[in-house]
């Protein structure tokens, strides 16, 4: 199973937040190998390549992946196993991030979206999904 996040980049309840994406992400992983894409970028994007992390030091079948929307991205990647570029070359540089999530949802079997407010990148990304017809789960929901 291919998993995608999207989220915004400020968190207003981050323990309950975290908390949240631990009890997701653990619930995944009872269905066997995940592969989890993330973006990065922001609050939500790094707690959950966090809590991903954490997941690993004891659970087996997790991969996270970085899907970078710029070649040159320089940024720590400690968390992640392995990156991947989408096909994005022909991509001017402002449409990247938005692109990029497009590529994260088409490539999922779900998204786990954490989305409070309806303007900005996240909320593209889930209605995106929703016009994809992808399986959601939404904070606060669980699966």
């Amino acid at each position: 199973m291919v998993v995608a996040f999207c989220g915004h980049s400020e968190i207003d309840d981050e323990k309950a937040v975290e908390s949240w994406l631990h009890e997701v992400v653990g619930r995944l992983l009872k269905n066997g190998k995940v592969i989890f894409f993330l973006g990065g970028y922001g609050r939500f994007d790094c707690m959950a390549a966090r809590v991903i992390h954490e997941h690993k030091q004891y659970e087996t079948g997790i991969e996270s992946v970085f899907v970078m929307p710029y070649l040159n991205t320089k940024m720590d990647l400690s968390l992640y196993d392995s990156t991947v570029f989408p096909p994005l070359e022909n991509t001017p540089p402002r449409f990247a991030i938005l692109k990029r999530n497009q590529w994260m949802v088409d490539e999922a079997d779900l998204i786990v979206a954490y989305v409070r407010h309806n303007w900005g990148g996240a909320d593209k990304t889930l209605e995106y999904a929703k016009k994809r017809r992808k399986k959601t789960i939404a904070y606060p929901n669980l699966l």
